[in-house]
């Protein structure tokens, strides 16, 4: 008989591995703890990890990102930035981003050769790969460098590509970005310090070999993938296949492969077919009340594509067009509504079902707590939502 995992239980793992109904002892278990966090937004980073904390400050996260250097900012699944230990960090880079870099350098070197502005560019991949180790070399020269001043040593960062030619939405860029993000994804280079505050989205960037001289350990693909559901599975099962292939990004093939690698046991989550670890099919105890007020793309509420267990009929409100979900509010392993930050500092919220007036309370006594925290700080979440527009602009 195929053995059953309940929509009570997975909310008890997650209140439990995420680090929600009980704070983590720093910030590289918290990171750990949830694989990667997301860092498309950068304050996303920095309100995860005060949700799972309750006492670190900005200081704590930025020591450990750039001063130890024991977290790092990279491009993994899905082409998304993410802070990652070096443990986890390696994984992702062999089973996630050297197949996103193969894919890009393509498509680049196909835009270098059809859509060059004001000319293509002859023998593209030739080209590229010169630009790549002439940036490389600026950079190491620099120790640490805008992309604006890359391009100032290397003239050929300005090369202008023409895009969609013809459609409304026709742009000529320079291809600057492109080759960064090419030669961050291949490991090569890394983002560093912030230009500005830690809301900036803006870095100084640095060679690798500079910034981590050990560099990420190696790993074998498949091995890698193989570990990497492992880890997700600790993570973020009991889930549906499709959940773990979703967040990582990899194919069908890939994603067989791995859990062949892993043999995970067939569960069923309340009639839908999933997998969890085979030495992980032990009840979790079930913490006491809690309420979190998590930041937009945080990994409890992105780590799966099929949301309903825990967001219920709360879609709408919470996510942009885009399928990114914005500031929520949380009680009990399940999405109740959603916050913001208005600009004179107050956090607002609004719950979206009747919780009862002692989560309201709970709720109420976490808004003031990050309103505190937050002190002159403003943050406005990079990928706006319907209810988080509403509560900031509401009077």
């Amino acid at each position: 008989m195929t053995p059953k995992i309940d929509v009570r239980q997975r909310r008890a793992r997650l209140a439990a591995r995420h680090h929600l109904a009980t704070p983590a002892e720093s910030v590289h278990a918290v990171a750990d703890a949830v694989v990667a966090l997301h860092a498309t937004d950068p304050a996303t980073v920095h309100l995860s990890t005060w949700a799972r904390l309750k006492r670190e400050g900005v200081a704590d996260v930025e020591r450990a990102l750039y001063d130890e250097r024991s977290l790092i900012r990279m491009l993994g699944m899905r082409r998304t930035v993410f802070v990652v230990g070096h443990e986890n960090a390696a994984l992702v880079q062999a089973a996630c981003s050297a197949d996103i870099a193969k894919k890009q350098r393509r498509l680049l070197e196909q835009h270098l050769g059809t859509q060059g502005h004001p000319e293509n560019v002859p023998e593209p991949d030739r080209w590229l790969a010169e630009v790549e180790d002439a940036t490389e070399r600026a950079l190491k020269a620099r120790g640490s460098a805008t992309a604006q001043e890359l391009s100032q040593d290397e003239p050929r960062l300005r090369q202008q590509l023409l895009m969609a030619k013809g459609k409304p939405y026709e742009a000529i860029a320079n291809v600057t970005s492109r080759v960064l993000f090419q030669l961050a994804v291949d490991g090569r280079i890394v983002r560093g310090r912030p230009r500005g505050s830690w809301i900036s989205s803006q870095h100084y960037w640095a060679t690798m070999g500079d910034w981590l001289p050990q560099g990420f350990a190696e790993w074998d693909a498949d091995e890698a993938r193989a570990e990497l559901a492992r880890r997700w599975l600790f993570a973020y099962g009991p889930a549906p296949i499709a959940d773990l292939r979703w967040w990582t990004g990899w194919t069908v093939g890939q994603t067989k492969k791995a859990l062949a690698a892993v043999q995970p046991i067939e569960v069923d989550l309340d009639g839908v077919p999933g997998v969890v670890l085979a030495d992980d099919l032990e009840p979790v105890e079930e913490p006491g009340p809690w309420v979190a007020l998590l930041p937009s793309l945080d990994p409890a509420a992105m780590g799966w594509i099929e949301r309903d267990w825990y967001l219920g009929p709360h879609r709408a409100p919470l996510f942009d067009g885009t399928g990114n979900i914005g500031p929520t509010v949380w009680a009990d392993g399940r999405i109740v509504g959603g916050w913001a930050q208005r600009p004179d500092g107050e956090v607002v919220h609004h719950l979206l079902e009747d919780v009862g007036a002692e989560v309201e309370r709970a709720v109420e006594a976490e808004a003031n707590h990050l309103a505190e925290w937050f002190g002159e700080v403003r943050v406005t979440p990079r990928m706006r939502t319907p209810l988080e527009r509403r509560l900031a602009q509401r009077t």
